[in-house]
């Protein structure tokens, strides 16, 4: 997530030579075998990484390389510039990049919701900010403007009536928000976990509120985008990709699945990966649940006019 939480895989060395679990059994049939992914350090990514460990990819014909992204706007611009072929990310910028230049955006998987108690605003208890209602011309650390982070952060304040129009937001990645909060570099950070389990632990930062919570109660935080371009060009492959993602989001239902790639790729250890709260994890696209985000980015004036989320789907292909 940018939305989202911890699971990073260090560039394409994790996808490399270790996802061999699989027999490569269409490959001849994909228009393109060989494929960049974008993602982020989020949990929202477990269950592709599932599908790298699993061999799940490459039991479809697909050999997929990681490209790493710091934020949901960064991850975008690989794509636009043709640096990956899929890009994971928070849902905003998908919408912010189609309302500002006409991107044709095409979604392939979806990744998550918010959960309850999985993303958090939160701050020092010795601080300035106790509530929601401290959070008013506050300095807010979010991994970038027009994400997920502030998106549930200005919805969150609505809900109670706090003013969200003169918040200072400054951009931090996940892993240093927690220590800009302790030393006083700014008043509150939103967080995703394992982030606001691992902060507590190491910064002492305490959860102020749940921005999954309200109107944003089960909100669609992520998923993977591509461009009409590629996915016209390669419906098998997107196919492929698709089919590997609801196999192993599946398998992620399983908790005990999870959290081991919460130590191996977050480098929290076991106990914190046991205390997080999960997002729930999607693959199949739903058109009328992901409307919500541009309706929302559309009140907040983050887009300026309206989305419609059904145009911009590729329909997932069925189990294999």
């Amino acid at each position: 997530m940018a939305g989202g939480v911890a699971l990073t895989a260090s560039g394409c060395g994790l996808l490399g030579g270790s996802d061999d679990s699989g027999s490569a059994n269409n490959a001849s049939g994909l228009e393109k075998p060989k494929i960049k992914v974008s993602i982020m350090p989020t949990i929202d990514v477990a269950p592709f990484h599932l599908a790298v460990q699993n061999g799940y990819f490459k039991a479809e014909g697909l050999e997929v390389e990681t490209v790493d992204a710091a934020s949901g706007d960064a991850s975008l611009q690989k794509l636009q510039a043709g640096e990956v072929d899929i890009a994971y990310s928070s849902y905003t910028p998908f919408f912010v990049v189609k309302n500002k230049t006409n991107a044709d955006i095409k979604f392939v998987a979806d990744a998550s919701s918010a959960g309850p108690k999985s993303t958090e605003i939160v701050a020092m208890p010795n601080g300035s900010v106790k509530s929601v209602h401290d959070l008013a011309g506050k300095k807010i650390a979010i991994t970038a403007q027009n994400t997920i982070c502030d998106t549930l952060t200005k919805s969150v304040m609505r809900d109670n009536g706090v003013d969200y129009t003169k918040v200072q937001w400054v951009p931090f990645p996940f892993p240093q928000i927690g220590g800009a909060v302790k030393r006083g570099d700014v008043d509150a950070g939103f967080l995703t976990e394992p982030f606001i389990t691992g902060s507590a632990k190491a910064n002492g930062t305490v959860p102020i509120v749940d921005t999954a919570s309200g109107a944003t109660q089960d909100f669609p935080t992520a998923g993977y985008g591509s461009l009409g371009k590629f996915t016209s060009a390669n419906p098998k492959t997107v196919a492929a990709f698709q089919r590997a993602m609801l196999r192993a989001t599946k398998e992620a239902a399983d908790r005990s699945k999870i959290e081991p790639l919460m130590v191996q790729f977050s480098k929290v250890d076991q106990a914190t990966a046991s205390l997080t709260a999960l997002l729930t994890f999607q693959s199949a696209l739903d058109a009328r649940r992901l409307q919500r985000v541009p309706d929302l980015l559309q009140q907040f004036g983050s887009i300026t006019s309206k989305i419609d989320v059904s145009s911009m789907i590729v329909p997932t292909a069925s189990a294999s």
